[in-house]
């Protein structure tokens, strides 16, 4: 089952990243699964009438049909807001100063997921992280056949011998003795995905594509709607400093309005392919990937849709999910303490457009920045003593909702930074607020580049003009 969770999700992400590549936003971004939605997916399977199914497979099937149903609901959420232009009205609140701590945040905030994730398997996770930071910027002059390999393909190189080294570490016995948590946090053959996983190659009937409803009809209960609507607007304002970190590191204008929201919308459509297939998780820009962006410098979309392909193809054979599977959690950490860092230097790179000798724009923006890290770890602190998030009352549905907003950074960042820069001697800040560099990218007129980067393909534009 996990083995073919991981499949469906390979699968649905890689259509999610050809589509958004294609009609939405069109930078090259990678749709991936978002931390966002595990409060409420936590929620819905600790829900008591679910608890009391004594079948395990059983317990699991209907989880599953619970989740799907509250993302498939919850998904008309981006939906209207992005097609119905809302959040590209919305979006003309936001300035270069207003966006630092979102998409500084959307890196900072999640420095749990690094290093102390690393510290699990310090064997493999250092290591990994040594390797990575040496051929991405110290070997990147490297070239074979004036091809600069080292810095093109860092991630893959020092994934696959890191992941070696720790199969053969697996292989010979070191972990046999060790805590059940050491094992599981550094073993290759954990839980036995591997060998569990059949071998798809050449017989067509043994191939697993997934296809809608799998797990069996969609069940609907409103209190696991109302609090995964909660993630999808997280999931929203995280895409939204996602898709503006992007566009800085491949080069391209800030994306306008209307091309925002677009992709906004797509990304709705995203999360109802992940109810209707059963992914376990809502959609997002992928952070690390817009990292991935800086590492590599290649800000090709095509290179994307060529890569969306590979999830595709991988996503329908088993031995390959359940290889992606097994890979030790340390290993990515290690890939996330550098990945999630050059998108929080992004952030902090809209600086250049603001006065920061203006003691208006230091106080949002220190504001901004320590709430956005101080709030969501108070959540996270009193979840992890109390075993319940901060707001616990009998509405579970509003716990889900409350808790869900408060543990991401770039919300807390968005809804405090936002509103001080727009109620904070807004009038006479323009342009400390950086807005006169800021205010042509509004519209797709409004720079000549932006027809290269955000024209739809086939001619589609005829159709649906740019506004």
């Amino acid at each position: 089952d996990k083995v073919r969770v991981v499949q469906t999700l390979l699968f649905v992400q890689g259509i999610n990243t050809l589509i958004q590549t294609l009609f939405g936003t069109r930078l090259p971004t990678v749709i991936g699964g978002s931390y966002a939605f595990m409060v409420p997916i936590m929620s819905i399977i600790h829900d008591p009438a679910l608890t009391r199914i004594e079948d395990d497979h059983l317990r699991f099937l209907s989880s599953m049909r619970a989740v799907q149903g509250a993302l498939i609901v919850s998904s008309s959420i981006q939906i209207i807001l992005g097609y119905s232009q809302l959040w590209a009205i919305c979006s003309r609140f936001f300035s270069p100063l207003g966006m630092v701590p979102v998409i500084s945040l959307l890196g900072f905030g999640l420095f749990d997921r690094g290093f102390p994730v690393v510290g699990r398997c310090v064997e493999i996770g250092v290591p990994m992280l040594i390797l990575f930071v040496t051929f991405s910027q110290y070997l990147k002059n490297f070239h074979f056949r004036q091809l600069p390999v080292l810095e093109r393909f860092a991630l893959l190189i020092s994934v696959t011998v890191i992941w070696a080294y720790a199969h053969l570490l697996t292989a010979s016995g070191a972990y046999k003795h060790r805590p059940d948590l050491t094992q599981g946090n550094c073993r290759t053959d954990r839980a036995y995905l591997i060998s569990a996983a059949p071998w798809c190659v050449l017989m067509f009937y043994r191939i697993k594509i997934p296809y809608p409803l799998q797990w069996g009809a969609p069940t609907f209960d409103a209190g696991h709607c109302f609090g995964m609507m909660a993630a999808v607007i997280v999931s929203l304002i995280e895409s939204t400093g996602g898709y503006k970190a992007a566009s800085r590191l491949a080069s391209a204008t800030p994306p306008p309005a209307h091309v925002l929201s677009r992709g906004i919308g797509w990304q709705g459509i995203g999360i109802l392919l992940s109810g209707m297939f059963g992914t376990l998780s809502g959609c997002t820009v992928s952070a690390e990937n817009v990292g991935l962006l800086g590492s590599t410098r290649v800000g090709s979309r095509r290179v994307i849709q060529i890569a969306a392909g590979f999830m595709i193809f991988f996503s329908i054979l088993g031995k390959f999910g359940a290889l992606f599977a097994s890979i030790p959690f340390p290993i990515f950490a290690a890939l996330y303490c550098v990945l999630f860092g050059l998108v929080a230097s992004v952030g902090l790179s809209f600086l250049q457009f603001t006065n920061m000798n203006s003691m208006r724009n230091l106080f949002i923006v220190g504001v901004a920045l320590f709430l956005g890290l101080s709030i969501p770890e108070y959540f996270r602190e009193y979840t992890s003593k109390a075993y319940h998030g901060p707001s616990h009352t009998k509405a579970g549905w509003f716990n889900d909702f409350l808790n869900t907003i408060f543990f991401s950074s770039p919300t807390v960042a968005l809804i405090v930074g936002v509103f001080l820069d727009n109620t904070l001697d807004y009038k006479d800040s323009a342009r400390d607020r950086g807005m006169p560099w800021w205010a042509k990218f509004r519209s797709f007129q409004g720079d000549s580049r932006n027809e290269e980067f955000y024209t739809l393909p086939f001619n589609l534009n005829r159709f649906f003009p740019p506004s």
